[in-house]
Order: structure tokens, then sequence, then C-alpha cells
């Protein structure tokens, strides 16, 4: 079980910001030296767009929507641009926000045109009286919300494609990326004003069917935000995590249970690998704890607070 908790000496801090951008196998001998420093730099863009926020004064809920942004518009992670293909080879996009302050939260998926699919999900939130939108009523909602479309062509990247033609090509590979990458984007805030906030997006699994919906876009399983608790962003084999209600279940443990943070979070990832699955989770606090704790082999990561950021990739990496 590979974690991190907040940086030394930066106990209740002001404001503190952790992002992630999937887990899986994730190892040094997968990846090339110009990739790896490729999603260090996207990473680092989205820690600029949240701290940028937090460190102004601003709201949790602005500084996750801002990081998460800087993640969909990179073809790195599977959301927004970059998303993985479905069975029948198109893309649909998943998302969902929650306010720890007010607990409003926005939720959809199988989105297929919107450029940013997270500043969608807080159009459910803000402007309409639902928490949760699919498939074409979420396409429609977006376009009378005038937010920007994009082509297909927009969102599918060449390495995508070949990722499907190889998932299609071994038809026994099972429903789940044969990669075990899940790439998943993701943050968590904490702002100078005490209210804590998440945000994901993702572009669900390579070769996924019959209109599947993972956690990600599920409030209370893949997000979670309540500030007498904790914010949460999950990443990994999505069953799994909705069938343990990772967010909430980690949020509630900090809230009832006194629970030491990185314990709580380490605690409901170990029920999630029992149960088979995989993957990871990002927290933080109202006291300024930043938490990661997954149980694969990577998880691309980072975090940031009045004293400094750091970001990381595999799990040997502090």
């Amino acid at each position: 079980m590979a974690a991190t908790s907040a940086d030394p000496g930066s106990a209740r801090p002001h404001w503190r910001l952790v992002i992630h951008g999937g887990a899986g196998v994730i190892e040094r001998g997968r990846m090339s030296p110009a990739e790896d420093e490729a999603i260090r730099a996207a990473l680092h863009r989205a820690l600029d767009a949240g701290a940028a926020i937090l460190a102004g004064g601003g709201a949790a809920l602005d500084a996750v929507e801002a990081a998460v942004r800087v993640l969909e518009d990179d073809p790195h992670f599977n959301a927004g641009r970059g998303s993985v293909l479905a069975y029948d080879g198109h893309i649909e996009m998943d998302a969902s926000i929650m306010d720890g302050h007010s607990r409003n939260a926005g939720a959809i998926c199988g989105a297929t045109a919107t450029r940013n699919p997270i500043g969608l999900a807080r159009k459910v939130m803000e402007h309409s009286p639902h928490v949760f939108l699919s498939r074409e009523g979420a396409d429609q909602f977006s376009r009378e919300q005038g937010l920007a479309q994009e082509p297909p062509a927009y969102f599918e990247t060449a390495e995508r494609r070949r990722q499907w033609q190889e998932f299609q090509d071994h038809p026994g590979a099972g429903a789940f990326d044969i990669h075990l990458k899940y790439g998943t984007v993701g943050a968590v805030a904490l702002d100078q004003q005490g209210h804590v906030a998440a945000a994901t997006s993702t572009g669900g699994l390579t070769g996924k069917r019959w209109g599947r919906i993972g956690d990600s876009p599920i409030i209370g399983a893949g997000t979670y935000a309540d500030d007498r608790g904790c914010a949460v962003s999950a990443t990994g084999a999505g069953e799994y995590f909705i069938r343990v209600g990772v967010a909430h279940e980690i949020c509630a443990r900090l809230r009832l249970g006194r629970v030491a943070p990185q314990a709580a979070a380490d605690a409901v990832m170990e029920e999630v690998r029992a149960l088979g699955g995989t993957g990871g989770v990002i927290v933080v606090t109202p006291e300024g704890d930043g938490i990661t704790s997954f149980n694969t082999p990577g998880m691309y990561r980072g975090m940031a607070g009045p004293s400094g950021r750091s970001v990381a990739i595999y799990g040997d990496e502090d």
C-alpha cells in the first residue's frame, strides 16, 4: 500500500491542493523519459492553476475545477482530450464535482462533445435542479449552457486508437483495460475559508460496453466532499469503488470515527483490494492534511501548499 501524507512542517496550512492523473501499472520500465517528463509537466501545470486560486484566497471549488480542466486538456490523461475509446470506437466522458461547504454536487456521464466535462458537471450543480445527467441529456444541457463543444476528432488521439485496436485484437482480455492503467484525473482542495471540494473526470475504460458507468461520476463512490470530514477523488477499477462507496466511506470514517486520515484512506483501499480491485485515492481534510493512498505500482499525483509542492509518478517516490 503506497501512501503519501502532507509535507513536513506544514501542519494546519492555510490551503492545500492534491491532484491525481490516474493509478495502475505505472512503472519506470514502461515509460519513456519523454513521457515521464511530459506527465510531470502537466501535473505541475494543474497545480499552478489550482494553487494560484487558493493562494489568492479563492474557493476550493474553483481550484479543483481549474486543476482538472488542465488535465482534461492534456492528451496524456484519460479525461477530456485523450479519453479512451469505448467498445464501438467512440468516446464517452464522465465527471463529477462536489462542494464540501454546501454539499451541493453535480455529475454527468456519457457526454460526447463537451470540451471540459468537469465544467459541465459544475453547470449541472449550479444551473439545474438535478445532481446527475446522462448521455444525450447531458449533451443537450451542455449546448443549452453554452459550453465549448468539440468534434470527436478533438478528443481522440492516435495512442488511444492503438490501445482500442489492441483491445479488439485480444477479445479474451476481459472487460477491463488490458494495461491496467486508469488515467482518470481528479483534484481535492482546502481553501483559506476552511472549505473543501473535490472533482473527478474520466473517459472510463478502454472497450467499455452497454453504456457502462464507473465510479468517477458517482457521488460517494469516486467523488465526495464534506467540510465535516474531508474531500476525496478516486481512480481505479470503478466497479469495486462503487461497491465499497470509497469516497463517502473515507469521509464518514473521518467524520464519525476520529480516525487518522492516512489510516482511513489505507483501510478503505485495503477493502477495495480484498474484493479484487485496484486503484487509489487523494484526500484533503479541513485541517490541511494532504493524503494519497494506492494499491498499484504507481499513481500520477501532485500536492501543493504554502510551503511548496511535489509531483510523483511511481510508488517508490516520496
